[in-house]
This record gives C-alpha cells, structure tokens and sequence, in this order.
C-alpha cells in the first residue's frame, strides 16, 4: 500500500505545563499487572527455602529438649542467614531495576509544537506521538493522519495478518502493544498505563519472563541430586541413632544435622547474584543486557555474524561517484568537481526523505548541496509516496508543480534496472559499472524518473513508465578500531562472518580491509536460500561473507551455524532483522541506529554503537562463568567433610558418633555462603582467558576432570579432619575437645580452600596479587570468628568446645595446610607440563 504525505502542519500538541496535571490525574504509563515484589515477598522467599525450614525444624527442637541457650543461638543463626539472603536479593533486585530503567524505550511527541523525545512512561492522554515502521505503540490512541499504515494486532485480537490503519472512524484505533508493520503515522493518546485495552484484559506489554537457561537446568538437577542424597542421608542417620539411643527428638536432631550439610543452597543463590549483577556491571560498560540469564552465553560465543553499515563502518556516508546513464560517463566526485548533468543528484534528493534520518539519504543531501545549486527542489510538493519495499528494495516520490508531477526512485541497482526496462546490452554495461564501483568498498544504489501521464497513482511503484537515470556511489569507511576488535575476536577463538546486504564485491571490499578471515570466498542470499539444509552447514563452516542478504537468508544462515553447534551472536538494526536476533543464541542491537522492534528482539543493547563494548561483554561473560565455577567448586569441596564427618562415626559406631549439632554445620554454612556467592562473584578476570577456546555450552557446567579434582579436594580436607576426629577420640581426649579439635580443623581448611580455589591454574604466588576487596575482609572475618570460638568463654561454651592447648592448634593448622595446600604442588606440577 501506498499514500498521501505526512505533514505535522499546525499540530502543536499539549504544551509543558499541561503534563504534569495529566500525569498526576492519569498516572505514569506503566501497567502493573503483576504487584512489584515487596519485602514481604522477598522474606516470603527466604523462608521457604529448604535450609531455612531445617532450621525452624532444628531450633524447635532445642526448645522442646530444654536447651534454650541453643534454642536462641539457632534463632540468631537463622536471623543471620535471612539478613545475607536479604542483602544478596536486594543488590540482585537493586541491578535488575537499574536494568530496566537502561532499557525504557523511547517515543517522540510533539509538545509546545516542538518534537522531543521521551519516556513513553512519560505519555499522558492528550500527547501527539510519530510513529513509524518497526516501532511498539506504547499506549492506546487514535490517528490524526496516516499513510501506508498498518499494524499486527495479534497481541489483542489473535489476527496474524496486519490491520489497515487510516483516519476514518472504523480503521483509527490503535492499542498499546501492538507493532507498526509499515508506514508512519501521527496519533493522540487516548489511554496509558492500566487503562488502555491491553491493561484491561490483564496482559503485561513489554514483560519478560525468559526460560530457564540450560545453566539453570544444570545447576538446578545437582542441587536436587545433593538435597536427594541428604534425604536419604537423614533417613538413615535418625534410624541409626534411634537404634542407638531410643531418643526420636535427639535422632531428629543428628539427621537434621547431616540434612544440612547436605542441601547446598549456597549454589543457586550464587547463580542468580553472579548473573543480575554481571548483567549489571556490564550495563555500566554501555551494554544493556534484557535478561540477566544472557550473560551466560555470553562466555561461550563461538561465532559472531557482523552487520557492515554503522557496526563495521562510521556510518557517514559520502557520495564518492556519479554514473550518468544519458551521457554514459562516471564521474569521481573531489571538491572542484563540476557536473555536467545533476538529475541523478536530483532524483536521488526527490526520492529521499525531506528530513533525512538515514545516513546514506544524508549523504545523497549533502551531495546535492555541494555539487548543484540546491535550489531545483524547492519548487515541487510531493503528494504521494510509495515506503521501501521489495527484494532488492526500492522507494518512490511522487511530486506536483503547476499540475505537473514528476516522479522519483531509488533503491537496489538490480530493482531499478529491472523496472527501467532496459535493453540487453544496457543491463551489461551498467552492471559492469556497479561491479568496478563495488569492488572499490562502495554501497551502489540506482535512480529513476518517471512523468506520468494517468491522473491517479498506480497501485505498484514498479508500474510507472520509468526512465533510468544512472548510480550513486557512496563509501562508508570502516571504523578504525574494528581490526583490532576482530583480531580480538579472533585471539578468542571466535569466528567472524560478515552478512550484509550489499554487493559481494562491496563486501569482499570491506571485509579484507578490517581484516576478516578468507574474506575472498563470498556467497548471496539468493544462493543460501536454494541450498539444502546440510550444504549450507558444510557452507557457513569456510565461508566468512555473505552478501546481498536478506532477512529469510539471514535466519537459514543463523540456524545453519547453530545446527553446526556453534554459540552465535548477531547484531542487527532494522525492523527486518528481528527473526534473525531472535534465531541468534545472543542477538544485538544497536542503541544509536537500530530500530525499536530490533532493540526489543534483541538481548543485548550496545549503546553507543561501539563493536569493541562486546570484546567486553564477552570477556565479562567468560569471567563470570569462571568466577561461578570457582564458588561452584568450593562449595562442593568444602560439603564434603561437613558431611562425612556429621555421617561415618554414625554408621561406623565410633565412641563420639555425633560429634556436630546443627548449630555447628550453620555457621559453617554462614561463612560459605557470602565466600561463594559474594567473595568469588568480585574475583578479577584470569589474564589468559581471552586467549582460550569458548566454552561448550551443552558439555555441563564442568568438565568430569574439573568434578573429580573438587571431590578429591573434599575427601582429602574430610581425612584430615577424621584422622584428628579417631586419633582424638581413641587419646582419651573428651568429646569437647575432639569437637574443638575438628571445627576448629574445617574452619581453617575453609579459608586456605577460598584462597586455593581463586584459580585451578594458577598458585597462591600469583593468585595472592589478584586485587579483591573482599579477600582481606573474609580473612578477617573468620579469623576473628574462630579467635571468639577458642578464646571467648561465652561464645565457647555455645558452640560446646573447650580449650584446646598451642601445640593442640598448631596440629590442627598443620592438617588443615596440608589438606588444602597440596593442590598447589598439582597446579605447580602442571604448570611445568605445559611449559
């Protein structure tokens, strides 16, 4: 469809005082379907949580056996684990709220006759909105004027296929969530927030509740393995005990014990900190990310398909050439250049934009300016106009002056000639001029004319009686740090392709000067969508370019790779390239150029439109899944000994079998939990990690080497503290003092294993000078904890330990070094390997 022009004319819209009465009448536009999550719903949270019922079950206990000083400690110690929960839930909501403030989408409205952009939270019934193709109508409203309007609605009524939009009565409504399918249009607010019909039948526009990552899944099926394990482990420990003692409240007591142990908690708590404040931080770099779960993939990007204008190039472009079809001459344009002919210029000014937002309709303004005398324009009115569309596409104005109209296009070069109708040997002398111009880096677009004789428009565009005027030529240089960016990526071990619309010998152009791999082997669109399935796999794995592409090509090409079991991420910013982000495991838009149907489909946000902010992103992702796997790790290894020594003097029959209360294992858990999902969450990035190979992201969260080490870790700290539990216990030593002696042992065993496991590569020689400001704080802090346990009479006897002589500790330290520490000759053992 085509139509009549969209002039704002007199429209002056409401002026700035008027806003803030409305906002305060109407509210801001915002819908609330669901109520934001309140404190209560955050403790709510917390309380539910496995650990945190063990220990109400627990502390009940303690009060129904007398022990009320134990009682009150459990109380303290479950008033400590809400107030960590709180705090890691807060931060996590606190970043996922900066979040969504960074990704507020924009709309441009007419006040005090001006045009300004603003927040469509900002909307109020009354404003005058622009709307244009791709865009999200952000409240309800009715059309003042409109062209080649139409809009899917399938969010309200469930149609597939676009609505015509006009001004007549029954066509003139548009809903807030619905997406302009093409066309512009000028609209009036008439509802915002919850009273617009989408607000009333209850659906949110703009919520995003993303799948559980395979991540999430992973994490999630270990944990429910380890709390499986615990329930069998509490099963048999009440029903040995009670043989034992005949005490169900005791026996209770001691399998709650190995329970708690057991159900690590720790490890989805980290999950989500590590993932909404990596989305955060890197926020802060310049890059939105619209789930915090992406930052998971971010690590294992394997492939990262470029598009060429504005993320490759600067995006200013220059008309560097002009063929003049009449004269058959081609002329380079310097700035003393005279032409002898201007109607390409002209005609490529008149089917452009009056108000060009487009860099290359920039360019071909500028260029009229410089090289004409800019003034043969300003004479017409245009009356008609045809939106870009087609394959390749193609645009047309239609103006009058003293009844006579004259018609302009312009659009893809193969487009115009097809519809000029040229002669055989024409078509082959200014294909050539297209490929020589092409092969030079230039985007070649070509002009048309046309006089028409009929009184009312026809239906196509491509029916006029067309007159081909010649080619434009226009160069966008390549940004000048993108070979270094890509060098980068290539040092990453990910693979670049270029996918661009533009020629291939354009493409092949850009591609060798910034550096692209085998950029000499190009293949088009038309060519990827007549391949099968398996060809284009074996196809996408050497070919580095594609070209003349479009959005169909851009998705098989997309698919092709992720059936290849590649990690792809794409960036993209017209409204065609929505399928294709989609598709991508990781797609980008661009904040300063895209589009914003592309930003909404996408799942990262470069804001300035800087290439060089995803070398960030991508070493952010690496690190954080690096960092997540360090707490991951720890948290198993250091369970381990908690739970074989709460578990085998009890099957074993030792003379002390229950040696730990619960009260033992949760300050245990109270100083694991902030190590793993606070302390590692701040490790710096390792130095060699943009140097390795991304990540299989179908290969687990570790590999079975990386699992066995972090169990031998836990066994190994586990047969130190049991070897001192039996040597102990079998010396006469009382049960105080063997309990002193083995916490005592594991609480030190913890801290030599935070530092140990800053890095699986490197030693503490080196790991020592990784700057964290959290590593002194947590020494600290457990330094000062286990000073209170042996030193403090009232802590002391809480805890139920005694003195423990010098020498008594200095054994204890010795084992618990030795525990730890001898992971650090395997790491310097294999380091001389690799060197």
């Amino acid at each position: 469809m085509s139509g009549k022009v969209i002039d704002l004319g007199n429209i002056q819209g409401l002026s700035v005082q008027e806003v803030p009465a409305l906002q305060q009448q109407y509210g801001k536009n915002i819908f609330q379907a669901e109520s934001s999550r309140r404190f209560i719903h955050i403790v709510w949270d917390i309380v539910k949580e496995p650990m945190f019922i063990l220990l109400v079950i627990a502390c009940s206990l303690y009060f129904i056996l007398g022990e009320v000083s134990e009682g009150i400690l459990m109380l303290v110690a479950m008033a400590l684990v809400t107030a960590i929960s709180l705090y890691q839930e807060v931060k996590s909501t606190n970043a996922l709220k900066a979040l969504q403030q960074f990704t507020e989408p924009k709309i441009t409205v007419v006040r005090n006759g001006k045009e300004m952009i603003i927040s469509t939270e900002e909307l109020v019934p009354g404003d005058i909105m622009l709307l244009d193709e791709g865009m999200n109508i952000p409240a309800d409203a009715s059309i003042l004027q409109a062209n080649d309007f139409t809009v899917n609605e399938s969010i309200i009524t469930g149609e597939s296929l676009p609505a015509d939009k006009n001004e007549t009565e029954e066509h003139n409504i548009l809903y807030q969530g619905t997406t302009i399918n093409s066309g512009k249009c000028i609209g009036q607010v008439t509802a915002t927030g919850n009273n617009t019909v989408l607000g009333k039948v209850g659906k949110a526009i703009g919520a995003y509740h993303s799948p559980k990552t395979l991540l999430q899944i992973q994490i999630n099926q270990f944990v429910r393995r380890l709390a499986l394990f615990g329930l069998i482990g509490f099963f048999i420990i009440f029903f040995v005990n009670y043989l034992h003692h005949h005490e169900w409240t005791t026996s209770l007591l001691f399998a709650l014990t190995l329970a708690m142990s057991a159900v690590p908690e720790e490890i989805p708590v980290a999950f989500s900190s590590f993932m909404a404040l990596g989305a955060y931080k890197i926020s802060k770099l310049g890059i939105i990310s619209r789930q915090p779960q992406i930052v998971e993939n971010l690590g294992a990007v394997s492939v990262i398909c470029l598009d060429k204008t504005g993320t490759i190039t600067e995006n200013k472009m220059q008309v560097k050439a002009i063929y003049d079809y009449d004269s058959d001459t081609l002329v380079d344009l310097h700035d003393n250049t005279q032409l002898q002919n201007e109607n390409v210029l002209f005609y490529g000014v008149l089917a452009s934009e009056m108000n060009p937002f487009d860099a290359m309709e920039k360019a071909i303004w500028e260029a009229y300016y410089l090289y004409t005398d800019g003034k043969a324009h300003q004479q017409l009115k245009m009356i008609y106009e045809y939106p870009l569309e087609g394959q390749p596409p193609m645009m047309t104005h239609v103006y009058e002056h003293e009844n006579i109209k004259v018609v302009a296009a312009k659009g893809g070069s193969e487009r115009i000639i097809h519809v000029c109708r040229l002669s055989d040997d024409d078509k082959k002398k200014i294909t050539q001029h297209i490929k020589s111009l092409a092969s030079k880096g230039y985007r070649v677009i070509g002009v048309a004319s046309a006089v028409p004789t009929e009184q009312q428009p026809p239906a196509m565009q491509d029916d006029y009686n067309w007159q081909f005027e010649g080619l434009l030529a226009l160069y966008d240089p390549p940004k000048k740090n993108i070979p270094d960016v890509l060098k980068q990526f290539y040092d990453a071990k990910i693979d670049v392709k270029l996918i661009t619309g533009d020629y291939p010998e354009t493409a092949i152009n850009i591609a060798g000067q910034v550096g692209i791999f085998n950029f000499l082997k190009c293949v088009t669109g038309e060519v990827v969508m007549n391949m099968k399935e398996d060809e284009l796999m074996e196809v996408v794995k050497s070919t580095s370019v594609f070209a003349r592409m479009f959005p169909d090509a851009k998705m098989k090409v997309v698919e092709a790779l992720k059936a290849n079991g590649e990690i792809v991420a794409m960036t993209g910013d017209g409204v065609n390239d929505g399928p294709a982000l989609k598709s991508a495991n990781i797609g980008i838009a661009m904040g300063k150029k895209g589009t914003e149907i592309a930003r909404q489909a996408a799942d990262l946000i470069i804001t300035d439109d800087n290439l060089e902010r995803m070398v960030t992103a991508i070493s952010e992702g690496r690190k954080i899944f690096s960092n997540l796997k360090k707490a991951v790790r720890y948290i198993i290894s250091i369970h381990i000994p908690i739970i074989l020594t709460a578990s085998l003097p009890v099957i074993f029959g030792w003379t002390y079998p229950n040696i730990f209360t619960p009260i033992h294992v949760i300050f245990l858990e109270l100083i694991m939990g902030p190590t793993c999902s606070i302390f590692f969450e701040k490790e710096p990035v390792e130095e060699n990690i943009m140097q390795q190979t991304p990540r299989e992201r179908n290969g687990g969260l570790f590999t079975r080497n990386e699992l066995l080490i972090s169990i031998m870790q836990g066994i190994i700290i586990a047969a130190g503290a049991i070897i001192l539990y039996y040597y102990f216990m079998n010396s006469s030593a009382s049960l105080q003092q063997t309990r002193t002696i083995v916490f005592t042992t594991l609480i030190l065993s913890n801290i030599f294993l935070t530092f140990a496991n800053r890095s699986f590569t490197k030693t503490i020689y080196y790991t020592s000078r990784y700057k964290n400001s959290l590593a002194p704080i947590i020494l600290i802090i457990s330094v000062f904890f286990l000073a209170a346990l042996l030193f403090v009479p009232f802590v002391r006897n809480l805890f139920q330990l005694t003195n423990i002589t010098l020498v008594q500790f200095w054994l204890c330290f010795g084992v618990a070094l030795a525990s730890v520490m001898w992971f650090e000759v395997f790491k310097t053992d294999l380091l001389k390997i690799k060197s």
